[in-house]
């Protein structure tokens, strides 16, 4: 069974720092588009940054120059690097991937909170 497990989330206060890891395990052939989603309070998900196979990168305008996405195709980790925070960045942040079993299928993260105080 393929699992998607995150950590590195907690509080901060704004201006400072986190980064989030996910780690992929169990029994598949490849990975193909891994990324970061999150979701405030009343608010629809939405997509922080992804980075698919070939390693090019892709931001919401909201965190461009702040956060750092990168992969160890090695590991099957992607990590989230965020720093200057606002509290705007207060969600729960999903870590996604688009996996190959048999089939090429979406799974998710069960979720890590951030919350950046002001």
């Amino acid at each position: 069974q393929v699992q998607l497990v995150e950590s590195g989330g907690g509080l901060v206060q704004a201006g400072g720092s986190l980064r989030l890891s996910c780690a992929a395990s169990g029994r598949f052939f490849s990975i193909n588009y891994m990324g970061w989603y999150r979701q405030a309070p009343e608010k629809q998900r939405e997509l922080v940054a992804s980075i698919p196979s070939d390693g090019r990168t892709n931001y919401a305008d909201s965190v461009k120059g702040r956060f750092t996405i990168s992969r160890d195709n090695a590991k099957n980790t992607v990590t989230l690097q965020m720093n200057s925070l606002e509290p705007e960045d207060t969600a729960v942040y999903y870590c996604n991937a688009r996996i190959r079993t048999t089939l090429y299928n979406t799974y998710w993260g069960q979720g890590t909170q951030v919350t950046v105080s002001s």
